[in-house]
This record gives C-alpha cells, structure tokens and sequence, in this order.
C-alpha cells in the first residue's frame, strides 16, 4: 500500500473520529475499547511528525506512514461495524480485528525514528502501543496463511477506499473467509473431522466412529463424555477450554495453532486460548479404565495432587531435612511438565517457596529459587509470584546467594519481567545494580543471564537511567575491547547498548567510556547483527554532534558503513546510509 499518503493533520482528524465512535456494547466490546486505547496513544507521535514536517509521498523511507494510514482507516471501518452480531458477520468481524492489529504493529514496528526528532516520551508511549498490540495478537493467534491475510487486509482497504462497492466487498470478503477456512480445516485429519463433527455430522455418523474406539475384545462402549469431540479418542489429558469443552490437548492445541478462534464444537468464540487440565474427568477416565482392565492411556502428568500437597506440607515442617526433602521433589517436578506447574501453584506452594528464599541452609535456597524460576514459565504463575512479594527476596538471592542461586534469580528475573507491568516493580526493587554486578563478576552463564534481564528490563524507559546509575555502560563497553579468546559476550553488550542509545545519561556515559573507537572496530571487523547494532548506537551518538561525526570519520568508519549500505539488511542499511549523509554534511 506505498503510495497512501495523506498529511499528518488528516490523520490527526481520523484518529479523533476513532475516538468517537460509540463503543460496542457486544461481544466485541472489549475489542472496540483495546483497539480505540491503543489509536489514541498514537496522537502525540503525529502530532510531532506533524511538527518536523518529513512526510514526503515520494520518499521509501515513508512506506511505514501509508501502512499507517490504511491500518487507521481500516480500524475506523471495523469500529464502525462491529455491532452487526449475526454469527457469519461476528466470525469475519473477529478476524478483521486481528488483521487490524497486526497491520498496525506492522506499521509502528519499520517507524524510522531517526527521519523525525521524536521526543523521548513520545518514543516510550508509541513502545507501549507496540507491546499492547504483540499481547493482542497473541491473544488473537496466528494469521492462518500469509496469503488469507493479505487478500483480507487488501480487501479491507479498498473497501475503505471505494465506499460506493462497499456491500459487495463485505461479500466478498466472507466468501474469502470461509473459503481459506475450509481449506485450512482441511490441511490436517483432526481439523478436518472437527469441522466435520461441528457443522455435517448426525447422530448415526457419530455412533459409528464411537464404535471405532470400542475394545473389540470385549465389547465395551467407552462412554462418549470420555472421548476427545476432535479425534473421537479416548482422552489421555484432558483439558478445558473457555466455553466450558473439554478436548484432548493434543488436538485443541493442534487447532488453535492453525489460528482458528472459535470452539470445534459449539463455534463459540474462545474468549482465550487457556487450557485448563480437567482433573476430574482425568480420574474418572483412570477409574473406568481401571474397572474394566484396559490398559490407560499415558497423560504425560508427572505428578499427583494429593502427593504434591503432601510434599508442600512439608516444605514447613520444623525438620530442616524434611524441607531440604520437599523442597528439592518440587524442584524435580516443576521441571517436568506444565501440569506439575499447576498443580504446584494450586497447591499453595508459591508464598511458601518465597518464605524459604531467605533460609540460611544454601542447598534449601538454591532449590527454592529453582523452584520458582520453573514455576515462573507458565505465565499465570508469574501474577502469583508477584502476589506472594517474591521480587525483594529474589533480590536479596541475588546479592548474596552462592553463584548458582544468583544465576537462577537472575533467570526468574528475566522471567517475570516478561510482563510489561513487572518491568515496573522490579527496576524499583534494586535488582538492577546487582544484576550489573552479575554482569561483571559471574561465570559465563551468569554474565549471559544477567544480560538477558538487563536487556528487558531497560525497554521501559524509566528503568535505562537505573542501569546507567549502576555503571552498566562500563561494563558493556570493557567486554566489547576485551580480547578476542574473551569476547563470548559482543553480542549481549551491542544489544543492551542499541536500547541504551535513545537515554541522554547512556549517551553521556557511553562517550565518557570512549566507545566510539570499540564501535568502529566491531564495525570494520564485526559480522551480520552486530555490525548493525553499532552503526545503529553510533547514528544515536553522533546524530547532532558534528565533532563526533568528524571522529569517527577519521577513526576509519565510512568504509565499513559504505559496505553495510550496500549488503546490510533492510535496517543495516537504513543505519549506514543515514549515518553516511550525516557523515557529508559534517565534512562540507
């Protein structure tokens, strides 16, 4: 869609007539009020392109600026008709929003911040647009095929663009929909027979492939509450999906991952993708398999709920070696299988684990920490660690623990600040001076996890001026001179630096390092990402600094940046040119 331009105050105009369509009071409610939220955040970015006067229709480098516009106009039409609730219109409708929502990422994610002097707190809300739109996708799902997507988010702009054809193309794009829907539900035997079940299937067909699923020898029906509604299988993990179905993982999963949105069975919309294990059916399922001397079927589940909650029992009994025990079984455990995850959680054994981070028996605290680091990747788990006022302790580990315990707070650091809202609480906590510490003085995986939570930590803005407080800048510059048999962490370094660049007290700090010569060098000697990355820190640098530009001119930088332009990615070249004309203008 290069080629749609239209000047910043019109689309100021359109983002305010965005803002005041009346919400849907439907099933889309929740739809309409994320997607109006998450336009106005885009105000003040216009409002400031607005000002530097760079919108330019002949130009590539405002490609991103008409996928803007057709991104803005389509969210406006599907605003406008999402009260049509019928069930064809509300399937279509729903996906018209997770086109929407991925164009708009799209269109924010190749923003050239540096054709436009956009202000730092600009930057930061336009972030958290972007991190708002990645978490609804997710919550959408995958585009089923590239194709569909772009037949559908073409369809969508002409619609915007010929209003007169306006019935006709809403037609179309249904026939479209279904269309790619059936070939899709097609690609695979379990979706195929979901579609089949959910739309064709009587009650005579069913029985029939009931039947295939009975124990010829001895005639038994296995009764159909049993049996997966996708596969017709006796299910081994049963899990709940939220219209209140039960499925076999297996299968569900299989179907969501082909981006379908809606319940095999009933076609309800899934409100999300949650698969919650249905523990009694499991047991009912194992007592009936039981009762009549059939082999069960493996569910994958490594533990027992009953024998779990005993262990969690004992992580408080007054015995340090029955918590030592308990303590190192739940360690085994959550490790295993998602299962074992939620059943641990269930079981109260969060605020309990966090109590025995400050124990003084190391092997007790090192498992403990463990513990909640695997515990952590099941994303619900996350919210309840952050209840139990896990950070301060963690921390603490953090600080003093033996290396390995510090490697693994480091690592449960990282994953709770997965969630946007814990970047927050967690930059507040102090862990950031000891993960710079870490940074410095641990072993090699300790370094790399170290990087790791830095590197997310510092993408919220408030928490960069805390790194460059800890003395991350140093550090980060001293491994890109180390030697070339030290140099394991190059890559951790440029990349937490590339974050930096945008914070006036890194910039400050990375000149007062003397940076500059270790960015040239990797950019003469550097491969693919890394070359990228220091031509992206030194345009950050030098951008309106022409004594900076004039240094790195006679530190040997245009040669390399010469070939960057020319064999570079997309972004490299982007970088290298920018910097290039900077480079020029410098030295007329």
């Amino acid at each position: 869609m290069a080629g749609v331009i239209i000047p910043p105050a019109s689309l100021l105009k359109l983002i305010a007539e965005i803002a005041e369509i009346p919400l849907n009071a439907g099933v889309f409610k929740k739809d309409c009020t994320d997607l109006t939220r998450r336009v106005s955040l885009l105000t003040h970015l216009v409002e400031e392109i607005k000002d530097s006067n760079q919108i330019d229709s002949s130009s590539s480098e405002n490609d991103w600026w008409s996928d803007l516009v057709v991104a803005l106009q389509a969210s406006k039409r599907v605003l406008s008709s999402a009260r049509d609730s019928s069930d064809v219109a509300a399937k279509r409708i729903s996906f018209q929003f997770q086109c929407v929502t991925w164009k708009l990422e799209k269109a924010l994610s190749n923003l050239p911040y540096d054709l436009y002097d956009i202000s730092d707190e600009v930057k930061e809300q336009v972030e958290l647009a972007r991190m708002q739109l990645r978490r609804a996708m997710q919550r959408y799902g995958s585009l089923n095929s590239n194709k569909f997507s772009s037949a559908l988010s073409e369809l969508m702009e002409r619609d915007v663009k010929i209003k007169a054809e306006e019935e006709k193309d809403e037609s179309v794009a249904e026939t479209i929909h279904l269309a790619e829907e059936k070939k899709q539900l097609t690609k695979s035997p379990s979706i195929s027979l979901a579609f089949y079940l959910s739309k064709d299937a009587d009650s005579e067909r069913l029985g029939k492939m009931v039947t295939k699923n009975t124990d010829e020898s001895s005639k038994l029906t296995v009764p159909v509450d049993f049996l997966c509604p996708v596969s017709l299988e006796l299910m081994k993990d049963p899990v709940i999906v939220s219209t209140g179905q039960t499925y076999e993982r297996a299968y569900i999963q299989r179907w969501i991952d082909c981006g379908n949105l809606t319940c095999p069975k009933t076609q309800q919309k899934l409100q999300n993708f949650t698969l919650t294990p249905n523990y009694v059916l499991r047991s009912l399922i194992s007592r009936w398999c039981t009762e009549h001397n059939i082999k069960q079927p493996g569910n994958g589940r490594c533990g027992d709920m009953s024998m779990i909650r005993s262990l969690v029992r004992s992580l408080s009994n007054r015995s340090l070696e029955e918590r030592r025990n308990a303590v190192s079984e739940i360690r085994s455990l959550s490790k295993r299988s998602t299962d074992n995850r939620i059943m641990i959680a269930e079981a109260g054994a969060i605020p309990v684990l966090v109590n025995l981070l400050t124990s003084e028996d190391v092997a007790t605290q090192e498992n403990a920490i463990t513990c909640l680091l695997n515990l952590s990747i099941y994303d619900n788990n996350k919210e309840l660690i952050m209840f139990a006022g896990a950070v301060t302790s963690i921390v603490q580990v953090l600080r003093a623990g033996t290396m390995e315990a510090r490697e693994n707070a480091a690592a449960t650091l990282f994953s709770l600040s997965l969630a946007d809202e814990n970047k927050i609480i967690i930059g507040g906590s102090g862990a950031i001076p000891a993960l710079v510490d870490l940074l410095e003085n641990g072993t090699t995986r300790g370094k790399k996890d170290a990087a790791t939570a830095l590197f997310n930590l510092c993408i919220y803005q408030g928490n960069k001026g805390r790194a460059v407080r800890a003395g991350i800048v140093p550090a980060l510059v001293k491994m890109l001179s180390e030697t070339s048999s030290q140099r394991m962490m190059v890559d951790e370094a440029l990349t937490i630096l590339s974050v930096l660049a945008s914070n006036l007290d890194a910039k400050s700090a990375m000149v007062k390092a003397n940076t500059l010569p270790a960015l040239i060098g990797i950019l003469q000697t550097g491969q693919g990402r890394n070359r990228e990355n220091a031509a992206a820190i030194l345009l950050s640098l030098c951008k309106r600094d022409n004594e900076r530009l004039v240094l790195i001119g006679r530190l040997g930088a245009v040669v390399p940046l010469m070939e960057l332009s020319k064999n570079g990615t997309e972004r490299g070249q982007r970088k290298a040119v920018s910097l290039l004309e900077l480079l020029r203008k410098a030295c007329q």
